[in-house]
């Protein structure tokens, strides 16, 4: 005899605010289900997942569940008000026979459950929700974004808890990673609609792609008998003294048909612009270190970063990835050691907390309060990378309609927060881009766009990210912050550290660096050294090397003003001779730069050993 359901949604219709969000939505969730709920930022996942908890309830249609059946849900933000610690929240719904769950799943999470909720960090608060949901041990789990603000360490605990379970779950996720290795089925809600597939979500992309290519062919398909009947219709008035009646109803089902088909939204508009080209070295950190207190956050560490590489920080959470991203780019000073920053450097930061956007603020006001971005005397105008755009248009580019422009900050969601911050970024010129924890409520599409722009961008990367798929497909150098503050630099991603790394071992005993870079990606010089007495050298060498870093400022300051003469545009019509010398000029001291700047390596590598 066939079991039921644990779960089954029947001809679901809602509305919010005027919009349909689902109209006769259908869907059913058996035992033993591993599933993949994806879609757009904004397309309803978290709502429908709410309407199969029984927190939302729908306009028409049923959910039904089979008497005994638990469902348990993990939802983004959940209320800790009325609790004095995070355990408390965790063990509110359960026995006391049932306590020791929590306290396992808080010890494999790493989650202090006597943790004030109103001084946790977002990670904890989230940890403590997963804590709660894994000890009820419902039949069926529905996972919100269980992985935002988690580190790697507990994404893989977490991962490995799902795996083992005997009961079905539901996620909603942008971490390709964790979606790849737990889904053995997806449900992709797109534009009201729930499709599903029985294979995992390594399949996903695929599918959807087959999919809007056979409704595009069909759109196409139909305008064109469309544009057919309705010439047929006003070329046949004339032959004709009496229309075919018929023949004018099906043209007017058609035209009907057609309305009805909701186009899909495009993608985001993204791009970014490097500004002018920054020295070949970006920034050089020496035997930097830092404490707080008795708590060592980083040993002594050297690292150079060159133009053109992407390099990505992993580590627990609280390991101090933003820290040292802080002393790397002149934000924090380090206790210990040095760091010099090229010149030339035009930053663009993301920062995690969203701290750049005032929740009060409304979009407009967003991207139009900063002096240096806003067209002078407009203040419905922005300016993107130096040309004049319309506040509203620019914004529809990162999939905002005409109605949240005046919309406060504090009403979006995590992914449009994201979104808004990347709109920001983007419309400046910049040669190295600061991004601490880009990937988090982005959905799975803007991702790959962002992938894409960063493998264009011609400048430097820092990336804090705990996304592995993200790392891989971005990273040419990867930095993990071990623990007792330890930072060691692999050449590639994520998966190329892990393959490097070999079986863990104890801190003390972790290999160093590779001299190989990584496959396909940018190559990279930036790797840890240990400290050295500089030697080598001779008495020319050394006083060669003290003098190259103002021979490369004289040079680069040069460049700069050469490169203002050309930006003229009427110089080539109006002065021939002098735009032909001038371009010259650019060229020799361009070519003399590069040479210094890699006589300048030459000699720091040989003085280091």
């Amino acid at each position: 005899m066939a079991r039921a359901p644990l779960l089954q949604l029947t001809d679901i219709s809602l509305t919010f605010g005027g919009e349909p969000v689902f109209s006769d939505l259908s869907l059913v969730v058996q035992e033993g289900d591993r599933l993949a709920l994806v879609g757009r930022n904004g397309s309803g996942k978290s709502t429908l997942m709410k309407v199969m908890a029984g927190l939302v309830a729908p306009d028409t249609g049923a959910v039904v569940t089979p008497e005994g059946v638990r469902v348990g849900y993990m939802e983004q933000d959940p209320d800790f008000s009325g609790f004095a610690t995070l355990g408390d929240f965790a063990v509110a719904r359960l026995g006391a026979v049932e306590g020791w769950r929590v306290e396992a799943a808080a010890e494999g999470l790493k989650l202090d459950l006597a943790a004030d909720p109103t001084r946790a960090s977002g990670g904890e608060r989230r940890r403590a929700a997963l804590a709660r949901l894994l000890a009820e041990a419902p039949e069926l789990m529905l996972l919100d974004e269980p992985t935002n603000h988690l580190d790697i360490e507990a994404i893989g605990w977490l991962e490995r808890e799902l795996s083992a379970t005997r009961a079905a779950f539901l996620l909603i996720s942008h971490d390709r990673a964790f979606l790849t290795a737990l889904a053995r089925g997806t449900m992709w809600l797109d534009r009201g609609v729930v499709r599903r597939q029985e294979r995992g979500f390594d399949a996903f992309e695929a599918w959807r792609d087959k999919t809007w290519e056979e409704e595009d062919q069909a759109r196409h398909k139909l305008d064109r008998k469309i544009k057919a009947e309705a010439r047929w219709a006003v070329e046949g008035i004339s032959a004709r003294r009496k229309r075919n009646q018929g023949r004018v109803r099906a043209l007017q089902a058609l035209r009907e048909e057609r309305s009805s088909m909701i186009r899909r939204q495009g993608a985001a508009e993204m791009a970014l612009e490097a500004g002018q080209q920054s020295g070949k070295r970006v920034i050089e950190a020496r035997g930097i270190a830092k404490r707080f207190g008795e708590r060592v956050i980083l040993q002594p560490f050297d690292l150079r970063v060159l133009r053109g590489d992407r390099v990505a920080f992993v580590g627990p959470n609280g390991a101090g990835k933003t820290t040292l991203l802080n002393m790397l780019t002149g934000q924090l000073a380090p206790d210990e050691g040095s760091v010099t920053l090229g010149t030339g450097i035009e930053m663009a930061v993301f920062d995690q907390a969203r701290a750049q956007l005032d929740p009060e603020a409304t979009l407009w006001e967003s991207l139009t309060e900063d002096p240096a971005a806003r067209v002078s005397g407009r203040s419905d105008q922005v300016l993107v990378r130096g040309q004049p755009r319309h506040v509203v248009g620019y914004l529809k580019e990162f999939l905002f309609d005409e109605r949240q422009a005046r919309a406060p900050v504090r009403s979006l969601s995590g992914g449009e927060k994201a979104r808004l911050l990347l709109a920001r970024i983007m419309a400046r010129q910049s040669n190295l881009l600061v991004l601490d924890e880009p990937t988090n409520d982005l959905d799975i599409e803007t991702l790959d766009l962002l992938q894409d722009l960063l493998g264009e961008y011609p400048g430097t990367v820092l990336l804090v990210s705990h996304d592995r798929d993200f790392i891989d497909r971005v990273a040419s150098v990867t930095v993990a912050l071990e623990p007792g503050g330890r930072a060691v630099a692999y050449a590639g991603g994520w998966s190329d550290m892990q393959a490097q790394r070999g079986p863990r071992v104890a801190p003390e005993a972790a290999p160093a660096a590779p001299a190989a870079a990584k496959k396909a990606k940018p190559a990279s010089d930036a790797k840890p050294k240990a400290a050295q007495a500089k030697s080598g050298l001779s008495f020319t060498e050394a006083h060669r090397l003290k003098e190259l870093p103002e021979v490369i400022a004289r040079l680069e300051a040069e460049i700069g003003k050469l490169a203002d003469l050309l930006s003229d545009a009427e110089l080539f019509t109006r002065e021939p001779v002098k735009f032909a010398k001038a371009t010259e000029a650019l060229a020799e001291r361009q070519a003399r730069l590069e040479a210094a700047e890699e006589e300048w390596l030459t000699l720091e590598d040989k003085a280091a050993g």
